[in-house]
């Protein structure tokens, strides 16, 4: 299914990954419809408005909005096809010490995305989900584990709607804003570079790469599908010395809320999980489609009872000399950009 003549919003489309996909989409879609990002930072608005100047993307719409207020939600979601949610309150430390604030966005937020879209003719929307959702010790990833429970009990409430639900779930975004590559990078002068633990492990994903993930959840999803990426895993010692190779490195221990290692997919979760061959798969308790037809259609394979993807136990690693080759990648396009 292409995507082409779709109307698709963003939410918090100003971020990493939104600017990300408005610029897959624009290059894997040449005929998309209406593009709206949506988003309450009208400065970054602003900044990325810059970048599609109206003669040559008239599709392209700026819509300055929070998830929080339901009615503007309802108001940008006319005419839109498909739903892209990446607006959230992300910071761990921040949503610890301000957990209404938090609470009201990512999981308020979800609740209004939901409503709204069942009631303006949305045909498919997909939420994007964290590593921290997976077995939460931090209020951020609660607020997420909850997003992402709402998203897939949407499919309950359809009634006749033929809209569907998905969430995807994936790690660590290579160079993403807020990430820990750039963070390493302007600490790097200094010449020490801190290290929470000295075992901690990491999944590495690419923003191309999630962004394919929201593309195959929006062309392929039944509905109440959380969609897991099969991707490698790295030791943050290991990227440290990439970044800085002659850095000391200053182990400061775990912040509050934070796991030595990544988890996206739980052995309680492992009864409902199933391999897709490129991702994984967990799948809700009671689908509202019929599950034979599903694993026959998509060849699902369901993985062991027990089975725990966990960053400290992947098959897959990146090696010291792919991580320094994918830092130098990171600087060379900060430096065109």
């Amino acid at each position: 299914m292409s995507l082409n003549g779709k109307s698709i919003l963003i939410t918090g489309g100003t971020g990493s990954l939104g600017k990300q996909l408005v610029k897959r989409l624009y290059k894997d879609f040449p005929d998309i419809g209406r593009i709206v990002i949506y988003s309450r930072d009208e400065q970054k608005q602003f900044q990325m408005a810059q970048l599609y100047p109206k003669e040559k993307y008239p599709l392209l719409r700026f819509f300055i909005g929070d998830v929080r207020d339901k009615e503007r939600l309802i108001r940008a979601m006319q005419g839109v096809d498909y739903v892209i949610h990446a607006a959230a309150m992300k910071h761990v430390h921040l949503a610890e010490y301000n957990p209404s604030e938090c609470i009201k966005t990512n999981v308020g937020g979800a609740e209004n995305v939901i409503h709204a879209a069942l009631e303006t003719g949305v045909q498919r929307v997909v939420a994007l989900s964290t590593d921290k959702a997976c077995a939460p010790i931090n209020l951020y990833g609660a607020t997420k584990l909850t997003s992402d429970k709402l998203f897939v009990a949407a499919n309950n409430i359809k009634g006749k709607n033929q809209i569907r639900f998905s969430v995807v779930r994936y790690g660590n975004v290579m160079g993403s804003n807020g990430s820990v590559v750039p963070f390493f990078i302007k600490k790097r002068k200094e010449g020490v570079l801190p290290i929470t633990h000295e075992k901690m492990t990491r999944f590495n994903i690419s923003l191309d790469q999630g962004v394919d993930m929201v593309f195959h959840a929006l062309q392929r999803a039944w509905g109440g599908e959380i969609f897991v990426p099969k991707i490698p895993s790295f030791k943050l010692v290991d990227l440290a010395k990439a970044v800085a190779p002659e850095a000391k490195l200053n182990i400061i221990g775990l912040r509050p809320g934070e796991k030595i290692h990544e988890e996206m997919i739980t052995p309680s979760d492992s009864y409902n999980t199933y391999d897709l061959g490129d991702y994984y798969v967990i799948l809700p308790i009671n689908p509202v489609w019929d599950l034979g037809s599903f694993i026959s259609e998509q060849k699902a394979q369901k993985v062991n009872e027990g089975f725990h993807y966990q960053s400290g136990k992947n098959e897959a690693w990146l090696s010291p000399i792919e991580l320094k080759e994918l830092v130098t990648h990171f600087e060379e396009k900060e430096l065109v950009n």
